[in-house]
């Protein structure tokens, strides 16, 4: 079982969240164009007959499709479909540029089908294939950090995961801005996340009892401003942003000098809006209040509200 924290958790702006879903939802699409599904879950690119697929990847790299079926690579030739019933393959994931991966390759097989100019998708190249070539799938969510530069990849849709509707995440509840040009003024609490060349955001999150064993995934939700229903933000600058786990939470009189030591820097991200971040994944602590700092990287420049609505 899985939990999502939102760093700052705006459903119809940026949102910072902690989930405890088990999953983060997207869609695929490749330079032939969108994976569609047929009826019977085979996983085609190009045939312009078929709808794009929603797929849906948990903690383990394991993918289900829009309908809940298990996503596996069927033996002999490792074609990738979703069967009702079936116990989904692990080993995929998404990475900071939004491309699918399977056990750390970009590389994907697609064969023509000759129906619809329909082609399946494979993980590796055998003789029983014809007519095939190598191709890369990309996600439109579910980006993960880069461990270097902490870059998320700009997605090809501006929707934040439908995952984060079920529930099953956690908003911020308390945020606490401080400000290093006055280290010793407590602003206070506050409805809005704000970064800026002096100012950082600190977000306390209570992890309830019940999530003993899941685990939790914290998330940050960008979206077009296009897409807000009651909400707006101000953005500027390269969109680096730094994030820490601190040892202790915030409270109303927390200062810039009396903040909470970091004890784990989760490292830096590129916010860009309509993208979405996972920003690390961690066993919840049922039971405690824990906490985050966001805090500029470069020259970026945010300022939203934490807004309650559905996230687009």
């Amino acid at each position: 079982m899985k939990s999502v924290l939102t760093l700052a958790a705006l459903s119809t702006t940026a949102q910072a969240l902690i989930s405890r879903g088990s999953s983060c939802c997207f869609h695929l699409s490749s330079p032939s164009g969108p994976v569609g599904q047929l009826s019977d879950g085979q996983n085609r690119i190009g045939d312009d007959s078929l709808g794009t697929a929603e797929y849906c990847i948990s903690s383990d790299g394991s993918i289900t499709d829009g309908s809940g079926r298990g996503c596996i690579l069927t033996p002999p030739t490792t074609q990738f479909q979703c069967d009702e019933g079936a116990t989904p393959t692990p080993g995929f994931s998404i990475n900071s540029s939004g491309d699918l991966e399977y056990k750390g390759s970009t590389n994907f097989i697609s064969c023509e089908t000759g129906q619809n100019g329909g082609m399946n998708i494979y993980t590796t190249n055998s003789d029983a294939l014809s007519q095939c070539s190598t191709v890369m799938l990309t996600a439109d969510s579910c980006h993960s950090p880069s461990p270097t530069s902490g870059s998320g990849g700009s997605p090809s849709s501006t929707s934040c995961p439908t995952s984060l509707s079920s529930g099953n995440f956690e908003f911020p509840h308390l945020i606490v801005p401080i400000d290093s040009m006055s280290p010793n003024t407590a602003s206070g609490t506050s409805y809005n996340g704000k970064v800026t060349s002096s100012v950082s955001s600190i977000f306390n999150f209570d992890i309830p009892q019940s999530d003993s064993g899941k685990t939790c995934t914290l998330v940050f939700l960008f979206p077009e401003k296009a897409d807000l229903e009651t909400s707006s933000y101000t953005f500027s600058g390269d969109g680096k942003v730094d994030v820490s786990e601190l040892s202790g939470t915030a409270s109303s009189s927390t200062t810039y000098n009396n903040a909470p030591s970091v004890m784990k820097d989760l490292g830096d991200i590129t916010l860009s809006p309509g993208n979405s971040y996972v920003v690390s994944t961690f066993s919840c602590p049922a039971g405690k209040a824990i906490a985050f700092e966001m805090k500029n990287a470069g020259s970026t420049s945010l300022d939203y509200f934490q807004d309650y609505n559905p996230s687009p």
